[in-house]
């Protein structure tokens, strides 16, 4: 998630965003495809877009402008999620973002690894300083980009949960037993896809995997793994999807 959420604006506003989650619901599975697709949005403000871009690099080292994957359209009909997506530059997705969803017809949407331990905790990570979401305390996650698209141009976002959660903790998800479905948590121009991943270790022998492999990457994207057992673990820097989904998964 180094580079896949802007980070223009103070941490109290990023936890208000999430705080208004206003549908949970469990999908079979997803069927989204690229199409073209032209975005007013990022061609009407363009020079606005290009001088908050370099704000936000000039704060967060680890930010850079590529390509992203933006859904423009979806349904949902029979625990199956329809729709599809374009093509955008991670700048306009930042100002966008950061300048509160201006346009309500397009959606971040994106895969989250739920990592739970074989004693029941579930793991999350602070990010870093030098990326985009600073901070924040997340389940492994990113916005998809072209290289989540199959052969056939459908949006593979079990590949782009698979490349997360390898890049951000150093677990391959073919170790994990991952769940049949997802669990969608929707809020306002996100649409957070969770899906469970249980590893065989305890939450400490986990905890203590990923950070070793923190410790050998030169610019991590986490810098510390945290467990959580209870609602009494959340932090106010968890995103709600995540404290959503977890309160869910309890009740």
């Amino acid at each position: 998630m180094d580079q896949r959420a802007g980070a223009g604006r103070s941490q109290q506003k990023l936890n208000q965003e999430f705080s208004s989650c206003n549908e949970i619901t469990a999908l079979d599975r997803t069927e989204i495809v690229l199409e073209p697709w032209s975005w007013r949005f990022a061609s009407e403000r363009r020079n606005e877009i290009d001088r908050h871009f370099a704000e936000l690099q000039r704060r967060r080292a680890g930010v850079w402008n590529g390509r992203i994957l933006l859904l423009q359209r979806y349904a949902i009909a029979g625990a199956v999620l329809r729709g599809a997506c374009y093509q955008a530059d991670y700048a306009s997705f930042c100002a966008w973002r950061d300048w509160g969803f201006p346009d309500t017809a397009v959606y971040n949407v994106f895969a989250a690894a739920a990592l739970r331990s074989a004693d029941g905790a579930f793991l999350v990570g602070e990010m870093a300083s030098s990326t985009a979401n600073a901070g924040l305390i997340t389940f492994p996650c990113g916005t998809p980009e072209p290289a989540d698209l199959d052969s056939a141009g459908g949006l593979d976002l079990v590949a782009n949960l698979g490349r997360e959660l390898l890049e951000e903790t150093g677990i391959d998800i073919g170790e994990l037993q991952a769940g049949l479905g997802w669990i969608m948590v929707r809020d306002r121009g996100y649409l957070a896809l969770l899906k469970q991943v249980t590893s065989q270790s305890s939450a400490d022998d986990l905890r203590a995997r990923i950070m070793r492999h923190l410790a050998r990457e030169q610019r991590p994207e986490f810098v510390d793994i945290r467990t959580v057992r209870s609602p009494a673990d959340f932090h106010p820097r968890m995103p709600h999807f995540v404290t959503a989904y977890l309160r869910d998964f309890w009740s």
